[in-house]
């Protein structure tokens, strides 16, 4: 995922949605297709990169870095490097990510729900 522009009209619109509202900003902080459910594979503890590679189906592993290091920058998870051969990294959620677990148990539990609502619709 390359930089985007501090001026591109993207950036622009991005910095207006999340200004002045908390929800908006941590739903494009969590938003995406693989973050959410990386950090639901970090809820249990920790996990190598290769765990985490092999419990997310259809990840590639260049996505995967992508991703571990927008969560690391956003100080959603901590990375520990162990000086070993070969280089052992743990990935585990941060405090302030933990805080997230009920609300995301919450907000599964209503996808749940809403799926199973639209099925009856068809």
């Amino acid at each position: 995922m390359g930089k985007r522009k501090e001026n591109s009209t993207n950036m622009q619109n991005e910095k207006s949605i999340v200004e002045g509202c908390d929800l908006t900003y941590a739903v494009c902080m969590l938003g995406g297709r693989w973050k959410l459910l990386i950090l639901c594979k970090l809820e249990g503890g920790k996990l190598r990169f290769s765990e985490l590679r092999d419990r997310i189906n259809g990840i590639t592993e260049r996505m995967l870095t992508l991703q571990l290091r927008e969560l690391e920058k956003e100080g959603l998870i901590s990375r520990t490097v162990y000086a070993e051969v070969p280089h052992r990294v743990d990935y585990e959620l941060t405090a302030i990510a933990e805080e997230l677990v009920p609300i995301w148990s919450q907000l599964s539990n209503w996808g749940g729900k809403h799926r199973k609502l639209m099925e009856k619709q068809v």
